[in-house]
């Protein structure tokens, strides 16, 4: 039969998951793609199209 566990231990595994939640959390939240080092240049035009093609 399955023994009652102490409510002081329940309490401490309760908050011990939350630790674990919260840093597994912050963790994926930092978590992201690399920034790239040196990013291509921007190859779009100023100029509207209809000012270039007359």
């Amino acid at each position: 039969m399955l023994e009652r566990t102490r409510t002081t231990e329940r309490y401490a595994r309760g908050l011990a998951a939350a630790v674990a939640a919260v840093a597994a959390l912050a963790l994926a939240a930092n978590a992201g793609p690399a920034k790239d080092v040196d990013p291509e240049p921007d190859r779009r035009t100023t100029t509207p199209v209809e000012a270039a093609v007359r």
